[in-house]
């Protein structure tokens, strides 16, 4: 018999499967361990699933998709109501897994975990959320009606930065709305999601209709591949994005696929400076840069530049980095080595390409946590527009801070840029903000907020290079996404 709680999902380290209801172990021969990267203490092992893994999760789906879809709407927002009352009694301890395996702050953590609550609790107006829409005497003696029904099975796969909420972005309409579904999480950070599939399978979640799969590529391909499997959900950088739209597309899914962004921040000359360095800084830092929506290039738009650049300089340097447990630490670590390297290589390249680093965060250190991945808030300035780091994204704590004469030139600035996921102008000036939010091509945008961050029952998603599909995250493009409009004319004589 299935004991409901406990390190179930987890057996002597290694990490299992969530199956028709079932841990099992995964077919896998290779493991990668799971390190919290303040200290580099190994918490897990994460197996490197396979293709026949994902093929099990999908027949179990599948054979749950039968009778679940049957089930009434307002019974199976019930299990959700109970989900999401678990999640609220559980809320410190799900944000406390997140920052040993992330490493982000626990104040950080605590807001993605709400966050992500907010989802499930949307999810529970399925009832509503889900009707369909009706007109008599569309002819003579001829009626209309839509119905939105459940497609089948679904699966998303999910990034490093937010464990605990990105997963909840999907999962809960798509089982709202009458679909079954595998979680893929990341391999860096798979415990948070571990820890809510045992809560749900707590909740009373059928057999089958939740799933989840450990894994690296193999799985993400057998996920996009298989035929099994209706449509994926995807959230990671723009040339995965592009390679799972590709592929699952091909294979004849519904997709939507969360690319990477290169977020930028107006910060015009009629804002106290002090709420321009306050929001700036925020955005750019928080969660040490490594959130879709955090900012990456700061604009100072013209006499205003100075005194941004003076602020900016001294909140780089006051920012206290450290375990994100600690009180007074504001930012963690940066999620691994590679990632490390990888941010201290863009620094590296913007020096030679001749920007100026006005804060230098590539060699710092954290007394007592020598093993983790710390790079400190950095600010360089000087970028210009054939920069690479004008340009490419960089996924971490690092500030591009340039110079536009006018609003139309920084525009001018976003819109030279591929990538189009969020935008934030910073301003007392209701023209200039009107002028942001009907000319800026971006599909987020913020005025007087650094992140801008949808609730759950706005869609998530950006344009361009930001976004592969044409339907967005949470939100009525979730119901959208996971249903099918099936239209009824009916005659009777």
């Amino acid at each position: 018999m299935q004991e409901q709680k406990g390190k179930l999902s987890m057996s002597k380290g290694t990490l299992k499967n969530l199956i028709g209801g079932e841990w099992v172990a995964s077919s896998a021969t290779q493991t990668l361990p799971v390190l919290n990267p303040t200290n580099g203490e190994k918490l897990a092992d994460c197996p490197m699933g396979t293709s026949a893994d994902v093929d099990a999760a999908v027949q179990a789906a599948a054979s749950a998709f039968v009778e679940w879809r049957k089930v009434p709407a307002v019974e199976r927002a019930r299990v959700l109501f109970r989900f999401k009352a678990l999640l609220d009694e559980n809320h410190d301890e799900l944000a406390k897994i997140c920052t040993r395996e992330h490493g982000k702050t626990f104040a950080e953590s605590k807001g993605s975990v709400r966050r992500g609550i907010e989802n499930v609790e949307h999810a529970c107006g399925i009832p509503a959320l889900m009707m369909g829409d009706s007109l008599e005497d569309v002819a003579r003696g001829i009626d209309c009606l839509t119905v939105r029904q459940p497609v089948g099975v679904f699966a998303a796969v999910a990034p490093f930065n937010f464990p605990a909420m990105v997963p909840l972005w999907f999962w809960p309409y798509a089982i709202a709305t009458g679909n079954t579904f595998i979680v893929k999480p990341s391999e860096q950070v798979p415990l948070s999601t571990a820890r809510m599939m045992e809560l749900a399978l707590e909740a009373g979640m059928p057999p089958g209709v939740l799933s989840m799969v450990h894994g690296g590529q193999e799985v993400v391909e057998a996920l996009c591949d298989h035929p099994g499997i209706a449509g994926i959900s995807f959230v990671g950088s723009t040339p995965v994005a592009r390679l799972v739209y590709e592929r699952a597309a091909k294979s004849g899914k519904r997709v939507q696929s969360l690319g990477g962004a290169k977020n930028h921040i107006i910060v015009m000359p009629d804002a106290p400076t002090e709420r321009g360095v306050r929001i700036a800084t925020d955005s750019v830092f928080g969660c040490s840069g490594q959130r879709c929506l955090a900012g990456s290039v700061v604009v100072g738009v013209g006499d205003g530049y100075d005194k941004l650049k003076e602020g900016l300089m001294a909140a780089a340097n006051a920012i206290v980095v450290g375990d994100g447990f600690k009180e007074g630490v504001s930012m963690g670590p940066v999620i691994s080595a590679a990632a490390k390297e990888r941010i201290s290589a863009a620094i590296d390249t913007a020096e030679a390409q001749g920007a100026n680093i006005l804060v230098d965060g590539r060699n710092k250190t954290v007394e007592g946590c020598e093993g983790g991945h710390w790079l400190g808030p950095t600010l360089i300035n000087g970028v210009t527009s054939e920069m690479t780091l004008a340009k490419e994204e960089v996924f971490g704590p690092v500030m591009a801070l340039r110079k536009a004469a006018s609003l139309d030139e920084a525009i001018a600035m976003v819109h030279a840029s591929e990538y189009a996921n969020a935008c934030s102008i910073v301003t007392d000036d209701g023209g200039a903000a009107r002028q942001f939010k009907y000319e800026v091509g971006v599909s987020m945008l913020g005025v007087n907020i650094g992140v801008a961050a949808p609730m759950a029952f706005f869609p998530f998603g950006g344009t361009k290079a930001s976004l592969l599909g044409d339907l967005k995250a949470h939100g009525t493009d979730s119901i959208r996404f996971y249903t099918d409009a099936k239209v009824v004319i009916s005659r009777w004589s």
